[in-house]
């Protein structure tokens, strides 16, 4: 079931951003004067097409991992006489410039959009407060206490861990200072500034836990080891767990909250562990004690142990709850910088990934992005949001790098042209095309291998 929920969310995902991102050519070509004879969002076998009053066929095809605007042009075939003006390539340079460029940059338009969306709705976040700071790290030694509340990273604001983190990506693989603000609460008006010390940032550590790498573990609110779902066919219940049963002990050591027992778990996958659980029939408590052996389960942070069980429902101190809300002129300034943020943070990583400072298995693929959409479509319309812009920056600036078959390598020829006077050479052009695709099709290879991998 959850397979099918993904691959609905991957359609529905791609089915938007790719929509999108073609219509940028469309327009812009339909303004320049450009035939368009169709307009598909998937690859392959048409599902549905329909025509409108100019002739153009619009389709919905039957792979939905791209799309397509095809354009009348001379390379492609014969034009007619009368429909040579109406070709793209007797287009200038700077309007077959724009018509390549206005995919990506109808990406960028739409996360503004989809943010705006997001910041005008509002949402709730938990405060990131600073639960503990290992002895000895990095923010240990900057002086970072638990307790306190982190307001903004390299200055950028921080309603929330999300936000922390996403501060915190830019910043690795660096040496240098991350810089920090902290209050002691929500009233404290005098911020604390703390520049955190680092040398090549997570280059060399094996988990991709940035919070640990600096030493900080956010705060939780106690969570009473209680068991409130169980998995079928999974480890708990084969071990005769059933929902509402309190964890009391493993292996004769006491448990005392439920991130307790998740830690003990995930480092005894294969063992057999022996839980103590206290169990209310009828109003009448009785302790047991069940021999269960935690799943293996390979994740990216290294093998660990599940036995399928949900906690019971807890929640956060009102005090660290908020609600984020902008009226729509402020709603449209925050979307513009968060969208500025999520365009500089994506060329970074890649230029960190080209020189080696962040590892290709960041790399995701159609895998993980349905997997990625199916959990923020289930979460609410926020995190689908938030997800929606992110992949169409990711979208728009991966479509313009200069590499030959995307849009990127398009504009690159086209420039080439205007500064040369006249187009490479059809062998040139080939040679290009063919060395894109190759470099295009290893960097899916690699991607579908992570996401297997993660499976």
């Amino acid at each position: 079931m959850e397979a099918l929920q993904s691959v609905i969310s991957l359609i529905i995902t791609l089915g938007i951003l790719v929509t999108i991102h073609e219509f940028g050519h469309f327009w812009v070509a339909r303004r320049c004067g450009v035939k368009v004879l169709r307009f598909s969002v998937g690859f392959g076998k048409a599902l549905y097409t329909w025509k409108d009053a100019q002739g153009t066929e619009f389709a919905v095809a039957a792979i939905p991992l791209g799309g397509y605007v095809k354009m009348l042009d001379e390379r492609e075939g014969p034009v007619p006489e009368d429909m040579k003006a109406y070709a793209f390539n007797n287009k200038p340079v700077s309007q077959r410039i724009g018509i390549a460029a206005a995919g990506p940059i109808a990406n960028f338009l739409f996360a503004i959009v989809a943010y705006w969306l997001m910041f005008l709705l509002g949402f709730s976040a938990i405060l990131p407060k600073v639960g503990a700071v290992e002895d000895g790290s990095p923010a240990h030694e900057a002086g970072l206490a638990s307790g306190q509340i982190i307001t903004s990273v390299e200055g950028r604001e921080a309603h929330s861990w999300r936000e922390v983190i996403m501060g915190l990506v830019n910043q690795i693989g660096e040496t240098g200072d991350i810089r920090l603000t902290t209050v002691e609460d929500l009233n404290d008006t005098a911020p604390n500034n703390y520049e955190i010390p680092v040398t090549d940032w997570m280059q060399d550590r094996e988990d991709s836990d940035l919070l640990a790498g600096l030493g900080i573990t956010p705060f939780r609110p106690s969570v009473p080891a209680v068991i409130s779902l169980i998995q079928e066919g999974g480890a708990a219940e084969i071990a005769g767990m059933q929902a509402g049963d309190r964890i009391l002990s493993v292996d004769g050591a006491p448990v005392l909250d439920w991130y307790a027992f998740v830690e003990v778990v995930q480092a005894g996958a294969g063992q057999v562990l022996q839980v103590g659980v206290l169990r209310s029939v009828e109003n009448k408590d009785t302790e047991l004690v069940l021999q269960v052996v935690p799943r293996s389960v390979t994740t990216e942070s290294g093998t660990v142990g599940k036995i399928g069980v949900g906690v019971a429902p807890f929640s956060y101190p009102k005090e660290l709850v908020t609600t984020i809300s902008y009226g729509p002129i402020d709603a449209f300034s925050q979307a513009s910088t968060q969208t500025w943020n999520d365009v500089t943070m994506t060329l970074g990583a890649i230029k960190k990934m080209l020189v080696g400072l962040i590892s290709l298995d960041n790399l995701s693929g159609p895998i993980t992005i349905a997997r990625v959409a199916n959990q923020s479509i289930s979460t609410g319309l926020e995190e689908f949001l938030r997800f929606l812009a992110l992949l169409s920056v990711s979208l728009g600036i991966l479509n313009l790098l200069p590499i030959p078959v995307l849009d990127g390598g398009h504009i690159l020829f086209y420039l080439v042209e205007a500064i040369r006077g006249k187009p490479l050479s059809e062998r040139s052009q080939l040679i290009g095309l063919k060395v894109g695709m190759s470099l295009v099709l290893l960097l899916m290879v690699v991607a579908f291998y992570n996401d297997i991998m993660r499976l």
